[in-house]
């Protein structure tokens, strides 16, 4: 049939709602009778509890109940980890109110429940406790080291797991430490991934309803249906009595990827006190106890030929995990290991992750979760591999890079990448930017001793998204599956009801999923309803992460739509007095063969539906669907993204000039919802090359715990981003749709450390600790090294 929405540049349905606020967010939830938490948290990274006395808050005015970690130990469980990484992953305990000891700042020691915030809130703050302080285990390399003070002296170690691949063993290339041993160029570097904080708009928030028979939990998070399975698991509570209702949620990045202590703590008092309870976090309580992201140090051996092809890549990383495993966390620099190669043909390839305990907050996905990383490292070394070679750093990545013709392309660490076209992106990127002029201004002003220098980066990208496989997940030791699920139900007036398993969080799934039904089912685009977030509505589904929702969820819903149409087919022609095999649907209609004259609509079917009265034998009155969908791969969006900057070398200031983004994301459902998410992701990504960083002092204690010091970046800090789109749809399903949401977020951040660093090279700097504050690029001047 004729495409008339998908493809459209459509507004978003949800942001009249969300723009003007009108709509339940889940601190807009009140309950009749419902109290208020207030969580007191450690001032200290590592200490016993001596002693704690809540008795003084229970003294406070509306104040109902106080209790400790103690208080509760044999009924609040432990908070689960989904992906054991290794069978021998150490796994400690996290209980979601210590116990008997604190091992970061910001952690749970107790809780007020009160008739509103501000009572619960003067009452926590009347608990009297006594920590006797233990050594903070802070650096990574530290706690791997003999005689390191321990995190989790039960454990006997600080190293949670070490995994590795080796492409020499999997049988998927050549022995990684030979090439680099017989390699005529060896370059090697340490790169660290700073620590950094989701910040989501919407700060967390759970609303737990004890009252009936069911438990209903409203909260803030990206994983209702997890969610769910995960509360019932850890509580012992019946799954069937457990009902998870993800509103409208401002955000997430991976930060709402979690199930969370307060989830569990909220749960506990409700059940503990029989009514209502609500918990929102203040901001300072989100940076320093909601889940951070990256922490990575990664050490990187690339061998290569004195023509510039590469021929071996070794990577060792140590990843902090924080105080305890997440929910995925141990998983995330793992995703990660299958990105280092790249785009790029590597005939040998080995990595080794350590996960390490350190006493501060847990890391776990943050939007890319694994994959900027890799391109970071990856991109950064192919420019140093092109200073080392004297060659451009474009024609070093177009001499490894795999060609449009040889896809699919199975990699050395086995996977298989779908489509793409590097060629086309990339030319296409570097007419946009006018690489060639900026090229030839670079070199004037070098030639002048410009105060203010020229630099261009280069990113050129691909990542591998829509977690899944199941199999595939399941070989990762991975503790859920990758599949999706939508219904289609038709309503007797024509109108559609979509009900999906995915939990959108800004994406606009409202919008695109209407897109794709309007299309399949021939139905105005206004007259489908998208359904989500409720799992007594939405009963199943994996929920929003990772890129999956239209390269899995989309496509349950288009198989959904298919199944309608089959299920409407012997109706309409049982009206039309034809044979089925006679028909087809087209224009929204279905027609006789040859015959443009009359015609039934879905409309008609499902009216027909509706009454009964003279439906074919054997036919149930029902045009309803339901699908499940399994890919049979990753989907792998790739993309060039260059950057120009102007680096005042007497201030250390970084000002980017241009920056130009040409990503292929497969067939585009709406080009201004992919718009959208690439200028997100690119504003991440910057934001980590330039501004945000979560520091520790030698004690613990977080330092940017605040807006004020944990600096994010405003629209008045970034450039205009001048965009387009090349297009090599996923070849194994009917949309060929692939990722978008993180893509951003992984090409950007080299593309300006590059382009920093290429500014700076006569001066004989070749690296820059993220971020590139000017102070650090001012020092980096005057010491001609980072």
């Amino acid at each position: 049939m004729t495409t008339t929405e998908v493809g459209s540049a459509r507004r978003r349905k949800e942001d009249a709602r969300l723009i003007t606020g009108r709509t339940t967010w889940t601190e807009n939830v009140t309950l009749p009778g419902m109290l208020h938490l207030a969580i007191l948290r450690s001032p200290m990274a590592h200490a016993r509890i001596t002693s704690i006395d809540v008795s003084p808050a229970l003294e406070t005015k509306g104040v109902v109940a106080a209790f400790s970690g103690r208080d509760v130990a044999d009924v609040q469980g432990a908070l689960p980890c989904a992906w054991p990484v290794t069978e021998d992953m150490v796994h400690p305990d996290r209980p979601p109110i210590a116990v008997d000891e604190v091992k970061f700042m910001g952690e749970a020691v107790a809780v007020v429940a009160a008739r509103s915030r501000a009572a619960a809130l003067d009452a926590v703050a009347a608990i009297d406790v006594d920590y006797e302080p233990l050594p903070a285990v802070l650096d990574m390399e530290a706690a791997l080291a003999d005689g390191a003070d321990l995190v989790h002296a039960d454990k006997g170690t600080n190293r949670g797991y070490t995994w590795v691949f080796d492409s020499g063993e999997a049988g998927t290339g050549g022995d990684a430490g030979a090439a680099i041993d017989d390699a005529e160029v060896v370059i090697r570097r340490r790169y660290v991934q700073q620590r950094l904080i989701p910040a989501f708009m919407e700060p967390r928030s759970v609303v737990v309803d004890p009252t009936g028979d069911v438990y209903s939990i409203w909260s803030a998070t990206q994983i209702p249906h997890i969610l769910r399975f995960l509360i019932a698991a850890v509580t012992g509570t019946p799954e069937h009595k457990v009902r998870v209702i993800a509103p409208d949620v401002g955000g997430g990045f991976g930060g709402k990827l979690q199930v969370t202590p307060e989830e569990l703590i909220a749960f506990v008092a409700a059940k503990r006190l029989g009514r209502p309870v609500k918990y929102t976090e203040s901001r300072s309580e989100s940076l320093v106890s909601a889940h951070h992201g990256r922490d990575v140090i990664q050490d990187l051996e690339l061998a290569a030929r004195r023509d510039g092809t590469v021929t071996g890549l070794r990577v060792k990383l140590m990843a902090n995990m924080g105080a305890y495993m997440g929910l995925v966390g141990p998983g995330v620099p793992i995703l990660g290991a299958f990105m280092y190669n790249a785009i790029y043909k590597f005939p040998a390839y080995r990595f080794e992750c350590s996960g390490v305990f350190t006493n501060t907050t847990i890391t776990d996905a943050y939007r890319g979760a694994g994959r900027p990383e890799a391109t970071y490292a990856i991109e950064r070394l192919m420019d140093e591999l092109a200073v080392e070679l004297g060659l451009d750093p474009m024609e070093v990545r177009r001499r490894n890079w795999i060609k449009a013709e040889e896809f699919p392309f199975t990699t050395v660490c086995g996977l298989q990448y779908d489509s793409g076209d590097y060629d086309k992106a990339t030319d296409r990127a570097m007419e946009l930017l006018g690489y060639a002029d900026l090229r030839k201004e670079q070199q004037a002003r070098r030639e002048s001793g410009d105060s203010v220098q020229l630099g261009i980066g280069i990113s050129t990208y691909t990542e591998m998204c829509g977690l899944a496989p199941s199999r595939v997940l399941g070989s990762l030791r991975y503790g859920a599956g990758g599949w999706e699920t939508a219904s289609v139900r038709m309503l007797p007036t024509g109108k559609v009801e979509v009900v999906t398993g995915t939990s959108p969080h800004g994406q606009g799934h409202e919008t695109a999923w209407s897109q794709i039904v309007a299309d399949q089912l021939g139905v105005p685009f206004d007259d489908v309803e998208v359904l989500h977030g409720d799992t007594r509505t939405s009963y199943k589904g994996l929920d929003t992460y990772g890129s999956r929702s239209l390269a899995v969820g989309g496509i349950a819903l288009y198989n959904a739509c298919q199944k309608v149409l089959d299920k409407a087919k012997p109706i309409a022609a049982h009206m039309l007095e034809c044979d089925p095999a006679d028909l087809e649907f087209t224009g929204g209609q279905f027609r006789v063969r040859g015959n443009p004259d009359g015609g039934k609509s879905l409309a008609d079917c499902a009216l027909a539906v509706f009454a009964a009265h003279d439906l074919p034998d054997g036919i149930e009155p029902t045009l309803d669907a339901d699908a499940v969908y399994d890919p049979v791969n990753f989907s792998f969006p790739h993309g060039t993204h260059l950057c120009a900057t102007e680096v005042d070398t007497e201030t250390g200031r970084v000002t980017i000039r241009k920056y130009v983004a040409v990503d292929d994301v497969g067939r585009v459902i709406n080009p201004l919802i992919v718009e959208g998410q690439v200028h997100g992701g690119i504003a991440q990504g910057i934001a980590q090359a330039l501004f945000e960083e979560a520091v520790y002092d030698a004690d613990g204690n977080l330092m940017t715990g605040t807006l004020v010091d944990y600096t994010l970046p405003t629209a008045a800090d970034l450039p205009s981003f001048v965009t387009d789109r090349t297009e090599s749809p996923a070849p194994d399903h009917p949309l060929g749709t692939k990722g978008v949401g993180e893509a951003g977020t992984i090409a950007s951040t080299p593309a300006v450390v590059n382009a920093i660093v290429d500014a700076l090279r006569p001066m004989g700097v070749n690296d820059i600790a993220m971020p590139c504050t000017p102070e650090r690029v001012w020092r980096a001047v005057q010491g001609g090294a980072a």
